[in-house]
């Protein structure tokens, strides 16, 4: 197993950056980012208050080092702990009203995890969340074909404290290199993104993406939440949720913890099926410049 420091101290001085001003974003450029770049950061979305919650929450987990550092640890289902800060972030409006009007459905979270990159660790690799198969770390959870994972960091993201890696439209790709199984320890076209503490960056799961080794001396930290739409479905059954700690979530976390199996497609889809429309904003190109996706999202139980 490789082990390497993905990027040296003096390559990340040294490193190509992200420079939209983030926060000028309107909801049709912040679209056109995640489906064109593959990414998008919404600044500022939970303040100092609630941040240290949180963090004083899930610093209490146990964690689990991944297999190649020590230093790179995550506590997963964060959202069957005893951390109510940290969960009730999963309804967060901004980003909810955001995700339904990008993917113009019902919202399925498919996963909450903790993660910490203490001083020390190496880098993440770069990689896809995407494995349309299926695989060995993430068994079929992986298989669905479209997912979202939003990235709330508790830490301000400098060059040096393992600041997000992506490479742009690197999802765009039919290249070979573009394999959703392939990993890379760096890219010549790899660009970091910092952002302040309290901020989120939101990836389409098709993207190659990783984090930046830590050089500092603190921790950096983060909640990562996972979505997809209710149409999107993985390509076998998976391990659902137990009914029983649905209904201890908060009020208005549970509507997003339906069936990890829900599957709204029709197989026996004819040529030509009665009633079809002549009218889809959610794939004109115009979706980039006025919002027409209207749709009201789940409703609370």
């Amino acid at each position: 197993m490789d082990v390497s420091f993905t990027n040296s101290r003096a390559g990340i001085a040294s490193a190509r950056r992200a420079d939209t001003d983030w926060a000028t974003l309107t909801t049709e450029q912040r679209i056109r980012s995640i489906e064109l770049d593959g990414f998008v950061v919404i600044p500022d979305l939970l303040p100092a208050a609630q941040l240290e919650l949180i963090r004083a929450e899930l610093c209490r987990l146990p964690t689990t080092a991944v297999d190649y550092s020590e230093h790179q640890r995550g506590h997963s289902n964060v959202q069957w702990t005893d951390s109510p800060n940290a969960v009730s972030v999963i309804a967060l409006p901004p980003i909810i009203e955001f995700l339904t009007t990008l993917f113009g459905d019902d919202l399925v979270c498919t996963s909450c995890a903790y993660a910490v990159s203490e001083p020390g660790h190496p880098g993440i690799a770069i990689h896809t969340d995407a494995q349309p198969y299926g695989s060995k770390i993430f068994g079929l959870a992986s298989s669905a074909p479209c997912l979202v994972r939003v990235l709330y960091y508790l830490d301000d993201l400098t060059p040096e404290r393992s600041p997000f890696k992506v490479i742009p439209r690197s999802h765009l790709s039919l290249h070979a290199d573009a394999n959703p199984y392939r990993r890379y320890l760096s890219h010549e076209d790899e660009v970091m993104v910092t952002c302040r503490a309290g901020s989120a960056v939101i990836i389409n799961q098709r993207v190659f993406h990783a984090n930046y080794p830590n050089y500092s001396d603190s921790d950096r930290r983060m909640l990562a939440v996972a979505y997809r739409p209710a149409w999107a479905g993985p390509i076998g059954e998976v391990p659902d949720h137990d009914p029983e700690r649905v209904q201890e979530l908060p009020h208005e976390v549970r509507p997003f913890f339906g069936s990890l199996n829900t599957r709204h497609i029709d197989f026996d889809l004819p040529n030509r099926p009665d009633d079809m429309s002549r009218d889809a904003p959610g794939i004109s190109p115009r979706r980039w410049d006025s919002t027409r996706l209207g749709h009201k999202g789940p409703k609370a139980p």
